[in-house]
């Protein structure tokens, strides 16, 4: 190589590493581009300015969300009852002394009404075999069923279990519950979002964190007194989610309610209604012969 060649290619590498230095910021947004959610640019946007609003201190190192911890809170079993073990369990709520459960499982997912003290499914509607139902929830009188891949909330009527309307969305379908004129949503992911209860569209997402870190994988979600209970997917503890933001306030340890000799044979935890009347909850999971109606007390409540 000749002194002209070793000229020319030293000054070559040394534009390149200052078009590097100067491009960072191109270079992320390109990468982000790549990777819009199940709401699409509109999405993103939208969190974009929800992140600008909160100050973007989620995980932050010394900030406010890095310093709260979330309490741990103390589950005591109130009562024990049958459970459907063939039921695929995704989606659970309480109306009228009555549950309400959605079952997954490509061919055999159903939406059903059952007794809670004994377990006797009281009505039941099979959704179509192309179809793996998901999340749950009730709204004027019309029960909201989510599907995992579909990207179809089926719309039912809550007496008659007969088809009413059925909304589209992107991405997959994994908890749902209602509150605050809200439908809330999850998705497997670290966030919550949050649609329109009369056609579904989108209005915004919450990032979700626990002690400062993203909490992924959310699952079934509860709604009660302005906050959101979620299951964890493959793991035994309830979080409870403070909505202003996205941090969980409160932990509980569900691991051991079913005997051993009957959790080898079943799948995870997953299903939980609360009954207002009463305070307790209902927490079963994926093929449990056995719910659960539960007290949980955290400290200084």
């Amino acid at each position: 190589m000749t002194a002209v060649d070793r000229d020319i290619r030293t000054q070559g590498i040394l534009v390149l590493l200052m078009w590097f230095s100067l491009t960072p910021g191109l270079i992320f947004t390109f990468g982000c581009q790549a990777q819009l959610g199940p709401g699409g640019a509109e999405e993103v946007d939208g969190a974009r300015r929800e992140a600008s609003e909160r100050g973007a201190t989620a995980g932050v190192p010394g900030s406010s969300a890095e310093r709260t911890r979330a309490r741990r809170g103390r589950l005591e079993v109130v009562g024990e009852y049958p459970h459907d073990p063939g039921a695929f369990t995704q989606g659970l709520l309480w109306h009228d002394g009555m549950l309400y459960e959605s079952t997954g499982r490509y061919g055999e997912s159903t939406l059903r009404l059952v007794e809670p003290r004994t377990g006797a499914v009281l009505r039941m509607q099979s959704l179509s075999p192309s179809l793996f139902g998901e999340g749950l929830a009730l709204v004027d009188g019309q029960l909201i069923q989510l599907t995992w891949r579909a990207g179809r909330a089926l719309v039912w009527d809550l007496e008659r279990f007969e088809p009413i309307d059925e909304w589209g969305y992107n991405g997959q379908g994994w908890g749902l519950t209602a509150g605050d004129g809200e439908l809330i949503m999850s998705d497997g992911s670290t966030r919550l979002t949050f649609r329109d209860p009369v056609d579904f569209s989108w209005r915004r997402t919450l990032e979700v964190s626990l002690d400062g870190r993203p909490l992924p994988q959310l699952n079934e979600l509860e709604y009660v007194d302005g906050k959101v209970w979620a299951n964890v997917w493959s793991d035994q503890r309830l979080v409870r989610i403070d909505l202003t933001t996205g941090a969980v306030d409160l932990v509980v340890d569900a691991s051991g309610l079913l005997d051993p000799d009957l959790a080898r044979y079943v799948d995870v935890l997953n299903g939980i209604a609360h009954d207002p009347e009463t305070g307790h909850f209902w927490v079963t999971g994926k093929l449990w012969p056995r719910i659960f109606e539960v007290r949980i007390t955290a400290p200084d409540e």
